[in-house]
């Protein structure tokens, strides 16, 4: 067994901030769908609009992370193999879970695509075996059951994950070889094309909200959406020093849920607005706020507690809540409901009821599944 380096606990714990912004974000992204569904709204998030940010700032942690925790390991043994096992058993647990919940839930809306067509249960079985795989789904097949293009219909943001595992692979076999000065023309590189993608909104959406389905430009832009911080979340591992601040987890917190709570911005000229405002935070904030958790090694007991416990909770919270969304959704098409008034203790109630079912998951299944794997599989 290769020695174990201690954690970051305020990384885990923002990761876990992060979570639970992602989960009241497609709170709110229920009410536009549901009124862009039915004719009354235009689609847009009206509150909490940036929370999908959520999902670069994970990209970040996960660059950081990894290359702190493996950068040196090579030279002690470890091979591409024993890494692919601990990324696996860290990872596709709680991904075959949210499978099984998304199939649930699935069949709980009435196995239906969301323009009402019905869906054999076997182009389900065959989408759920396709999920345990994790092979996306191929926008307008039989097995892209809910009929809108999600690469993975029965739990639609396994996308960030797909994407996730595309970078382990290449953080294995390629980007932990590079010097420090190749990484960071790398990074250069994808930032510059990051940029041009968010301000020129190439993708149309007048966000970097893509990567949810496969056509080209929603590849191209999950690609850039994880390569880049991914990439620069490993440079920071390798070049960080640090700056200890009092408080820095609270404050970091506060700086990243305000950064989520800022409404979308419409201006288009010269430059999608909306786009320079993206790269700012993935290009400075983000790093700055990491930089300033990772320097905090030294935290009050109440802190760590808090922190831990977040950073526990956050994997299976962001794998198993959008089944419940699903379900939410459903019935604020039905019910013509658009705004927190109107559901006050539905909102709540999803939220809490995934808060939940994610506590339960990470205490008997995740942590005691992930223990047998180890010792099982990691000699």
């Amino acid at each position: 067994m290769l020695p174990q380096k201690p954690h970051f606990a305020l990384l885990d714990g923002l990761r876990g901030v992060a979570a639970l912004a992602v989960l009241w974000y497609h709170v709110n992204e229920g009410f536009a769908f549901a009124a862009a569904t039915n004719g009354a709204g235009d689609g847009i998030i009206r509150s909490f609009n940036h929370g999908y940010l959520a999902v670069d700032f994970f990209f970040l942690l996960s660059g950081f992370v990894i290359a702190y925790a493996y950068d040196d390991r090579w030279s002690q043994g470890l091979t591409i193999g024993n890494f692919f096992k601990r990324r696996l058993i860290r990872l596709h647990p709680m991904l075959i879970a949210g499978a099984i919940i998304g199939a649930i839930t699935f069949l709980i809306q009435g196995g239906v695509t969301w323009s009402g067509e019905a869906v054999s249960t076997s182009a389900v079985l065959l989408c759920l075996a396709l999920t345990f795989l994790f092979i996306p789904s191929v926008p307008g097949g039989s097995y892209e059951v809910r009929g809108n293009g999600e690469m993975f219909p029965l739990n639609g943001p396994f996308w960030s994950l797909f994407f996730e595992y595309i970078g382990n692979i290449l953080y294995a076999l390629l980007l932990r070889r590079l010097s420090t000065k190749a990484l960071a023309i790398l990074v250069a590189l994808l930032g510059i094309t990051f940029f041009w993608f968010a301000t020129c909104n190439i993708s149309g959406y007048g966000s970097i909200g893509v990567g949810w389905t496969l056509d080209a430009v929603n590849f191209l832009g999950g690609s850039l959406r994880m390569l880049f911080p991914f990439s620069l979340g490993m440079l920071l591992a390798r070049t960080f020093r640090p700056r200890p601040v009092r408080g820095a987890f609270w404050l970091c917190t506060a700086m990243l849920l305000a950064l989520f709570a800022v409404p979308y911005i419409e201006a288009m000229q010269p430059l999608c607005m909306n786009g320079v405002f993206e790269m700012t935070c993935i290009m400075l904030i983000f790093p700055a706020i990491v930089l300033l958790a990772a320097s905090s090694m030294s935290v009050s007991t109440t802190t760590k507690r808090t922190a831990t416990f977040l950073g526990d909770l956050s994997y299976p919270l962001y794998t198993v809540h959008y089944p419940l969304m699903y379900l939410f959704y459903a019935g604020l098409i039905a019910n013509g409901q658009y705004n927190f008034t109107a559901v006050p203790w539905q909102s709540l109630g999803v939220m809490a009821g995934s808060i939940l079912v994610a506590f339960v998951l990470m205490k008997w299944y995740d942590a005691p599944i992930r223990k047998w794997l180890s010792a099982r599989f990691l000699k």
